[in-house]
């Protein structure tokens, strides 16, 4: 919490009006949690795009915007996926205007941390969309782990 102190912007974020305690508050982590039987508390998953890949906690959002800025790229999309070794690694699935996916993986080199460009590679003609218009990151095809990159 040190790090909200007098950034009354931040604070109002993260921190909430705790449900059990009238009068506190309760800091917002951006896990999806539920209660479980014996009344604890159980993990799901996050409610934000945020994953942790190699130690370091990473925005997808941040990496699409990135994507999105190269001239080359029409569509893109980030997920998390696991790699043979179980380990999370990125997944980047794009729809370039020229196939260089090589030059695309050094564009963002040059903008982002190493940990930041995905490991996975998808080359697709146009990503599928939702009714509403949105990217289905549901109906993205599985990258070909054993290649490093796919084209489809």
């Amino acid at each position: 919490a040190r790090g909200y102190l007098n950034r009354e912007e931040e604070t109002a974020k993260r921190f909430t009006a705790d449900p059990f305690v009238p009068g506190e508050r309760m800091y917002r982590t951006g896990d999806l949690v539920k209660w479980n039987a014996k009344c604890g508390i159980e993990y799901i998953g996050r409610i934000d795009q945020q994953v942790k890949v190699r130690g370091y906690r990473i925005e997808l959002s941040e990496i699409e915007v990135r994507l999105a800025q190269l001239a080359d790229v029409h569509d893109a999309a980030v997920t998390a996926v696991e790699d043979k070794a179980g380990n999370t690694a990125l997944c980047a699935y794009v729809a370039p205007q020229q196939d260089d996916i090589e030059a695309l993986k050094s564009a963002l080199k040059d903008t982002l941390p190493d940990y930041m460009v995905p490991a996975f590679w998808v080359e697709m003609d146009e990503l599928p969309v939702t009714a509403n218009g949105k990217i289905d990151k549901k109906a993205l095809p599985a990258p070909d782990i054993e290649a490093g990159s796919a084209v489809y």
